[in-house]
């Protein structure tokens, strides 16, 4: 059984889901702490926890047989909090999936293994793993889901080259994707990341 972290209302009682993917070495309740930022007064939240504070042990673009074990282990964590709100009786296209850096690029491999209408997917700085983006990895239609990425035009983790990969094989999936570069070096939520996500997906 999955550590899961939880906000906002109870299952039972919220018409939609929000589910937040902290980043390596950081911790569930540490990405938590967004929620009092963002407009969640209806949603039930669910933040789970990964193994000793990391989803796979090395960078998102390390060839995939290195992350492959701790990588499923962790994709199957995020299906059983899906399956939780799903047994709830909310509905894909009102449950969002958020992640910050390792995080994020957990929900993107997460939800285009998996596409379908979704309420939306917020990527704080991610984008799909593996050495090279591999079409084949990926089935389903977004069918117009919205999908934030926003990051550091320069930022050291997650190259904006990937982003951009990343972005152009949700669009084929049919997603409706925005990425935002700032033109900083930091690895972080900016105030204007919150601002989108509030004005566009939480609404």
């Amino acid at each position: 059984m999955s550590d899961i972290k939880r906000a906002g209302l109870p299952l039972v009682e919220a018409k939609k889901a929000l589910i937040m993917i902290h980043g390596r070495g950081a911790t569930a309740d540490s990405i938590l702490s967004l929620v009092s930022s963002l407009d969640l007064t209806d949603y039930a939240i669910l933040a789970p926890q990964a193994n000793s504070n990391s989803w796979y042990p090395f960078g998102f673009m390390a060839p995939v047989e290195s992350n492959k074990v701790a990588l499923e282990n962790s994709l199957s964590i995020l299906k059983e909090t899906w399956n939780e709100i799903e047994a709830a009786g909310i509905k894909a296209e009102n449950t969002v999936l958020l992640g910050f850096s390792q995080g994020a690029c957990l929900t993107l491999e997460f939800s285009a293994r998996s596409a379908q209408k979704f309420g939306g997917v917020v990527a704080f700085t991610g984008g799909l793993i593996g050495k090279q983006i591999k079409p084949e990895n990926y089935s389903g239609d977004f069918q117009g889901t919205p999908i934030f990425i926003g990051s550091s035009d320069r930022d050291f983790h997650v190259p904006a080259k990937r982003i951009k990969e990343s972005a152009d094989l949700l669009r084929k999936m049919g997603a409706d994707v925005t990425i935002e570069l700032f033109d900083d070096p930091d690895h972080t939520i900016r105030e204007e990341e919150i601002n989108w996500v509030n004005q566009r997906i939480f609404i």
